[in-house]
């Protein structure tokens, strides 16, 4: 069986880490934990702690880095922003959201890749989005999944009070669209590829056509890595060495891409398949220039009005400005006095001129 994640904001989660506890104390010291889920581009994780990698580069810098995976994708966020882990995978919408909507000053330390197809809304017996409007339409309310279709509304002048929402697991996402009754969904791989197998499915839209707006990374905790550089180059040193080896379609990279698949319960095909649909930042160089672009603070401009519409921008939260960001270039989104989270290529860039 697959096995994947729900990647969204859980409302009575955001609700309960908006009173999060206090940001965990910064401080020097030698001993590390992250934290990462199964999707598709944050398997490399695991081959990284499986392999040694992460052993290698941990001894380099005098440390000693533990990377843990959880089996459910929000309570690794939860565990993060409680101050168990010093870093964890999740997509910038889940970091603007739970940590620093949460009041936990969170810096994306690797960009790692963006959706480019692997989310979509797919019709039964309709081939256009327009056809969208006066039908209800099953999704994992308040996900990427909800994301996505506001931001495809909105591309054919359409709005959420056009159609009708009714949140459904992802475990059952697949059986409802057998069920005469629903005839919309917006869900992701490998749901996607499965849903669209049924005759008269049609994909009108996916994450392709918003590329680069549902990013995934690993974060880690500001403070934390203000006074342990360390961990920033071995993170990075690890992950950039892991991407080396496994971009290649040689007998060490389909090695890797192997134990990824597997280890997410698919095979090298199925991996393949979704990485197609991923576009990964195999080299720093490539990541840098992402983050440094003008479209990711566009992309966080759209997410946190998305957030700040549905309530679920910090408890309380009186306007889209509520938590600041910061971006390359000195460039600001929201309350300056407030910026918990930072988009800062600063160490992937160290590892473009080698670390």
């Amino acid at each position: 069986m697959r096995l994947y994640l729900i990647r969204c904001c859980a409302l009575a989660l955001a609700a309960v880490l908006a009173l999060a506890a206090p940001e965990a104390r910064a401080e020097a010291k030698k001993d590390f934990k992250v934290c990462w889920s199964i999707y598709v581009g944050w398997m490399p994780w695991g081959w990284i702690q499986d392999s040694g990698l992460m052993k290698k580069w941990a001894d380099k810098y005098g440390i000693s880095v533990e990377v843990v995976q959880i089996n459910d994708y929000v309570e690794s966020i939860n565990q993060y922003t409680a101050g168990t882990y010093d870093g964890c995978s999740m997509t910038n919408m889940d970091a603007l959201s739970i940590p620093s909507g949460g009041g936990v000053d969170t810096t994306a330390l690797i960009v790692g890749d963006f959706s480019n197809g692997n989310d979509g809304i797919v019709l039964k017996g309709k081939k256009d989005l327009p056809a969208i409007k006066g039908q209800t339409v099953n999704l994992v309310e308040l996900s990427v999944s909800h994301y996505l279709l506001a931001r495809a509304l909105d591309s054919v002048g359409l709005t959420e009070k056009d159609l009708t929402v009714v949140n459904t697991s992802d475990a059952d996402m697949v059986a409802a669209y057998q069920t005469a009754d629903v005839t919309a969904v917006v869900t992701w791989n490998p749901l996607l590829s499965a849903i669209l197998e049924t005759p008269d499915s049609h994909k009108v839209f996916d994450s392709a056509k918003i590329p680069g707006e549902i990013i995934d990374m690993m974060v880690v905790n500001t403070g934390t890595l203000a006074d342990n550089p360390a961990l920033g180059k071995a993170l990075v040193g690890a992950w950039y060495e892991a991407m080396a080896v496994m971009s290649k379609d040689d007998a060490a990279g389909k090695k890797a891409r192997t134990a990824m698949a597997e280890a997410s319960g698919t095979d090298l095909a199925g991996y393949d398949a979704q990485l197609a649909t991923t576009r990964m930042f195999y080299t720093p160089a490539e990541a840098v220039a992402f983050t440094e672009g003008p479209e990711v603070v566009k992309t966080m401009d759209y997410v946190r009005n998305f957030l700040f519409s549905h309530g679920i921008l910090g408890e309380g939260a009186p306007s889209a400005d509520y938590v600041g960001m910061a971006f390359p270039g000195g460039k600001t989104l929201g309350d300056t006095g407030n910026v918990k989270l930072r988009f800062d290529p600063a160490y992937m860039r160290m590892a473009a001129k080698g670390l």
